[in-house]
């Protein structure tokens, strides 16, 4: 996800090119003065949500809570959280039949439901109820009446964050099932990768509200150096290589090509030229940001049938033999964008409001200390500068990183034993090709503390609706997190 700085208020983004924000403690930076650049921590935007069938379900606003925990004059306001609810195959209350709540992340509200196809699919089979909830300050939720005033400032963006994000879900839960007489039935929370997050916290912060969670692609051990900080580009890396080592040198040789024309008289219109790009490039770390991108989501999102890294690979493998190394790059970005009059080197895989909200996300607590090695990978070498991205945030926002807070809040160092010692009923799921997996539980906490990943997933696929089409081992990923589920429900009801 690109970082945006909002020069002139929060609706006037523009990318920042800052050559001193060499790198990032919050982003995994691996391109010398780059743009400020955020993987997605989110389920992939880049499909429509317009074949999903919304048909069953209706939308709902509650009158939520602005600050949960403080009793300031303003603490009384409120706003309109929007939610989503399908009772197509409830069971009832009187059954205590389950229910479904999905966390939303960073997302509006029918990006969520039409990427979590885990729940749809497999409610009729637990007769569960399914509410999916949008996140504050995305989509339509958002305090202070709309969306230029909620973003105008560290004052109105205070409110924003994962804790009183949580408080919301607890809150609007209670008001369900006190509104459906449901008291009595067992809530499973589940979400990917931020909203993955905030499922297991919820489970973990709220264990009387919610009974148990699906926690996918939740990078619950990248916070506070928790995880060794190079993961992030060491796997995105091998994702590349293990298709082809032709294709991850090109790559990996591609970063100096640049470099070197760009230094030439005229350039940059050369390179501007050779890739067909929309406009003049001003910077070569233009085009580096935005090749960066490509391979980094295509990595991260590498779901069948199409596999983008395939696609890069193929077409840099199977380019002309008479092309250049930037040639065999230029026909990697057109196997991935398609045949365009033009290529725009500033476009972006997410909306701008998703941006904008996971900017101040990025610049308050959720930090992330990723870092490249250039001579382990096939990107350009990095170091955490905390002070250059703090200095960003204040001119963004006024506002800080507080780094190690999510650490502390949730559990750092000791997470697992965290887990281990006060957790249960969490399941976290992996691919193992999605870079973001480094930071995920790979292995058992314990009985109730699973780890259910799959050799060839990437970022939250297992939530994603089923296809015909699924591999086996996709089906066997959803299948063991089904019956998982199952012995949770079948332990609650036999307290009754």
């Amino acid at each position: 996800m690109i970082i945006v700085l909002l020069d002139g208020g929060p609706m006037a983004v523009r990318v920042m090119l800052l050559s001193w924000m060499t790198t990032f403690l919050l982003l995994p930076t691996c391109l010398s003065a780059t743009p400020p650049y955020f993987p997605n921590l989110g389920v992939f935007f880049g499909g429509s949500s317009e074949a999903f069938n919304f048909t069953d379900f209706e939308i709902f606003n509650y009158t939520q809570t602005l600050d949960h925990f403080t009793f300031r004059p303003r603490s009384g306001l409120t706003f309109q959280q929007r939610y989503a609810v399908n009772s197509r195959y409830w069971g009832g209350a009187n059954s205590s039949s389950p229910i479904f709540v999905h966390t939303g992340g960073e997302a509006p509200l029918f990006a969520g439901i039409s990427t979590t196809g885990f729940f749809t699919d497999n409610a009729p089979h637990f007769r569960a109820l399914l509410v999916y909830i949008e996140h504050r300050y995305y989509g339509e939720s958002v305090p202070f009446g709309s969306r230029e005033e909620a973003y105008r400032n560290s004052t109105t963006l205070g409110y924003f964050n994962s804790a009183q994000a949580l408080a919301d879900y607890v809150e609007l839960i209670t008001y369900l099932k006190r509104t459906l007489s449901a008291e009595n039935c067992p809530v499973i929370a589940a979400g990917g990768s931020y909203a993955g997050l905030l499922a297991a916290w919820l489970r973990l912060k709220y264990p009387h509200i919610v009974y148990g969670a699906l926690a996918s692609s939740a990078p619950i051990l990248y916070f506070d150096d928790t995880t060794p900080i190079d993961g992030y580009y060491l796997i995105a890396t091998n994702d590349y290589r293990q298709i082809s080592e032709n294709c991850f040198g090109v790559i990996k040789q591609s970063w100096s090509e640049i470099d070197r024309i760009a230094t030439l008289p005229n350039g940059l219109n050369i390179l501007s030229t050779k890739f067909m790009t929309c406009s003049v490039l001003g910077k070569a770390v233009e085009l580096k940001a935005y090749l960066k991108q490509i391979y980094t989501i295509s990595a991260q999102y590498d779901y069948p049938p199409h596999y983008p890294v395939q696609q890069i690979c193929s077409a840099i493998d199977g380019a002309p033999q008479d092309s250049d190394i930037l040639g065999k790059i230029f026909a990697a970005v057109v196997a991935i964008k398609g045949k365009r009059p033009c290529y725009d080197v500033f476009e972006s895989y997410f909306p701008p409001s998703v941006l904008d909200g996971w900017t101040w996300q990025a610049c308050s607590e959720m930090v992330f200390p990723l870092y490249c090695d250039a001579k382990k990978t096939m990107f350009e070498e990095s170091h955490i500068d905390l002070q250059g991205f703090s200095e960003f945030c204040r001119k963004a926002f006024g506002a800080t990183p507080r780094p190690h807070w999510i650490a502390t809040e949730f559990g750092g160092h000791g997470m697992k034993s965290v887990l281990q010692k006060f957790g249960s009923n969490i399941i976290f799921s992996n691919g193992l090709r999605d870079p973001y997996s480094s930071g995920g539980v790979l292995q058992n906490i314990s009985d109730s503390i699973v780890a259910v990943y799959t050799e060839q997933g990437a970022h939250c696929l297992d939530l994603f609706p089923s296809s015909p089409d699924a591999p086996e081992w996709l089906i066997s990923q959803r299948m063991a997190e089904v019956k998982i589920i199952e012995g949770w429900l079948q332990h609650y009801y036999a307290m009754d």
